[in-house]
């Protein structure tokens, strides 16, 4: 308030105004009007989140003395007031008026007024009369090429009349011709060879549009003849530098979308980019063409820039958890051409220290952690029984990974072995991506567990935690997963569903496997882990101003343990609170419905469920330099589909989920490097579910900093 109630009058001249507001409206029903802001030339100073004038506030804070560095730093910071420019606002109609005819309203004429205001300030007023559109009443073409003619008859549009006369639908039909003869051999064939005649009659709305495609002219000095229609003669690769060519052959030729005696298509150049780009061991790729002196024919040389084969890398950690201090460092090396194929083999090896403070009814002993992880990524589909069309679809990777991961701590000793087949491809002319998990492979196994651990949480009748104890046994999971998401600028979707232990099911009768006392399947004196679990995330942004926009998000989860297990493995647990969650309470602190807390010690146990629900609205707003600005509403909870003894209050019922929803609110800060993003997220609760009173349920109408409070730092936006 005390920003904003600065005068910025002080900064504007006399006889000038300065431009409060640009305020659009029309006159035609149905018409929006704000579609064509863009056409304003001189827009008002910008607010944050569409209200608030902080920027020229700031700089109204200032004093014209630039001598003084205060003043200098309020005005760098700020932004100085928008003077009123006629000239400007002239073109402005202009514009409107230009871009109206496109969109089909041939009589469209702008109206134009100024307000004024006090203290010397105006709004700039744009009344918009369309009037009523112009319509297309036949269409035809005139292509006076007849070897074009013949290639363009079956994609020739039958049905582009009657609708609405415009500019955009026109050169899109040029454009889509273009890109059709670009495809079909026509190397030197541009848009620029298309153009269009319209008729209207004196007092109509309708208009006869004629498509006309001219014959071929080097210059504009020669004569018109056919557009030469080119094939490709050789395919060369060539090496970019003295090391040669590092890749094989088969690699070179089916990277290329290029292939001899087949007509030039600029798609299959592109894809012939991408293909190379896609691969690790090419730096990047250059393409030429060079026609035969007297012939139709294209030789493509292909040339190719290697990477760098070899890396090493080495990264030093440190670690504080709870005032313990530790240290860790992975050393990874990767071969980007192991086999001359631009397969990526990757090897990183793990050590993790951490000295831990003595635990009271165990031995002093540190946290101990070694891994070694290796990996073998493809740039195609490797399986057996596929075509090559298949085997080497341009967008597709296949990945093998193993990993063995040893922790030692006061509590237990754990040994965790895992190894994975996976495949990645997309599909880009649907904005899609896909991933499936083939095969998943998790064998977790506890040597040895602390006679006071086991006594205090797994053994004890009293404090027995089933939830817990599960996690703590050996286990063996054995997953497959299929996954999409979908992106573009507005929208953003992911889908992904998995399932453990349903091959070893169908085996364990067939090759009569072992059942424990529960009378749970083994495999290797092992009951496997059996669930279902299904995830759903999307993201709408909708654009408020130009640099404000409204982002809402919901993230819906559900897993079911079933067969051999009645609790989900600890890893596949739902949790909520966070930076990406329901932000008015930290990691692992809400949830499940209506369970509160007890013993920090094995909260991290408990506050875990089987279903997630996460609704979040968040308005972004640039603010200044590579500051951004966020507020915040999250809404949200975790469930269990089960009743758990350690969980009261915490199993989804249809009756009452809703009323354990709990809901936040708060304000974000974020700094903006474009290639990456901190955050700084302050949550506040406002409906609490788990609660021992009325105002703490009710937090919004009795806030408490030091109970509702809770500050997030991370890195990237929370969806």
């Amino acid at each position: 308030m005390l920003i904003t109630a600065c005068s910025a009058s002080k900064f504007i001249p006399d006889n000038r105004y300065m431009l409060d507001k640009v305020v659009m409206k029309s006159d035609r029903p149905g018409f929006d009007a704000a579609q064509l802001a863009p056409y304003i030339r001189q827009k008002s100073n910008s607010r944050w989140f569409s209200l608030f004038k902080i920027p020229l506030g700031t700089y109204s804070l200032s004093g014209k003395d630039t001598t003084k560095w205060i003043n200098r730093t309020l005005q760098r910071i700020g932004e100085q007031p928008v003077l009123f420019d006629s000239a400007q606002a002239r073109l402005s109609c202009e514009d409107l008026r230009t871009a109206m005819q496109n969109m089909g309203y041939m009589n469209a004429s702008v109206g134009f007024e100024v307000k004024k205001k006090r203290k010397r300030r105006i709004d700039a007023v744009y009344t918009l009369h369309p009037g009523d559109p112009f319509l297309i009443r036949h269409f035809s073409y005139d292509i006076q090429d007849s070897g074009v003619e013949r290639v363009l008859r079956p994609f020739i549009t039958k049905n582009f009349a009657p609708r609405q006369f415009t500019v955009a639908d026109l050169d899109k039909e040029r454009t889509r011709l273009t890109a059709i003869l670009n495809d079909s051999g026509y190397y030197h064939f541009h848009k620029d060879f298309i153009q269009f005649s319209a008729d209207s009659a004196r007092g109509s709305h309708d208009v006869d549009v004629t498509l006309h495609l001219m014959k071929y002219r080097k210059t504009s000095d020669d004569s018109a003849v056919s557009h030469p229609r080119y094939r490709i003669g050789a395919v060369r690769f060539v090496a970019g530098d003295s090391t040669g060519l590092h890749l094989r052959r088969s690699v070179l030729a089916n990277s290329s979308a290029i292939s001899e005696g087949s007509y030039f298509s600029s798609s299959a150049l592109k894809r012939t980019y991408n293909n190379f780009g896609r691969l690790g061991a090419v730096r990047y790729t250059n393409i030429d063409f060079a026609e035969h002196p007297d012939s139709n024919l294209l030789d493509c040389n292909i040339q190719i820039f290697n990477q760098k084969p070899n890396t090493i890398s080495f990264q030093p950690e440190g670690t504080n958890t709870s005032g313990d201090f530790g240290a860790a460092a992975s050393l990874t090396y990767q071969n980007r051409n192991i086999f001359r194929g631009s397969e990526l083999f990757s090897l990183q090896l793990r050590a993790a220290f951490e000295a831990i403070s003595k635990l009271d009814g165990y031995d002093a002993h540190d946290y101990e952690e070694y891994s070694v992880t290796g990996s073998l990524q493809f740039p195609r589909f490797v399986a057996p029984f596929l075509s090559d069309r298949l085997r080497y679809r341009s967008t597709a990777t296949s990945e093998i990974a193993v990993s063995w991961d040893l922790q030692n701590r006061p509590e237990f000793h754990r040994r965790v072995f895992s190894s994975a087949w996976k495949y990645r491809w997309s599909d880009h002319k649907h904005d899609i991506n896909y991933n499936l998990d083939l095969l998943d492979l998790n064998y977790v196994y506890m040597p040895w567990i602390s006679p006071t651990f086991k006594h205090d949480y797994l053994d004890s009748v009293s404090n027995r935690n089933a939830i817990l104890r599960y996690n703590y046994e050996d286990l063996f999971i054995m997953k497959v997963g299929f996954g999409l998401s979908y992106s573009n600028a507005r929208n953003a979707l992911r889908a992904n569903v998995e399932t453990a232990g349903n091959i070893l099911r169908l085996l364990s009768k067939p090759l009569s496997f072992s059942r424990d006392a529960q009378g749970h399947y083994q495999l290797f004196n092992i009951a496997y882990a059996e669930y279902m679990k299904f995830d759903f995330d999307y993201t709408h942004h909708i654009p408020l101003a130009p640099e404000t926009q409204l982002v809402l998000h919901t993230d819906f989860g559900i897993a079911w343990p079933y067969g051999n297990s009645s609790v989900l493995p600890f890893e596949k647990r739902y949790f909520a609170g966070g930076a990406n969650s329901v932000r008015g309470w930290s990691v692992r602190e809400l949830g499940p419905g209506t369970f509160r807390g007890h013993d920090g010690r094995i909260d991290f146990i408990n506050q875990t469920g089987d279903m997630k629900l996460d609704l979040n609205a968040e308005m972004r707003s640039h603010l200044f330099w590579k500051f951004d600005g966020a507020a915040f509403i999250d809404a949200g909870n975790i469930w269990t589909l089960r009743a758990y003894a350690d969980q009261p209050g915490g199993q989804f019922k249809f009756k009452n989920f809703y009323k354990q929803i709990a809901l936040a609110y708060g304000l974000g800060l974020r700094l903006n490097f474009d290639y990456f993003i901190l955050r700084f997220d302050m949550g506040m609760k406002a409906i609490n579910p788990a609660y021992e009173n009325n105002k703490e349920h009710y937090a919004i109408i009795h806030p408490d900093l030091g109970r509702d409070f809770t500050f997030h730092f991370a890195v990237g936006l929370p969806f």
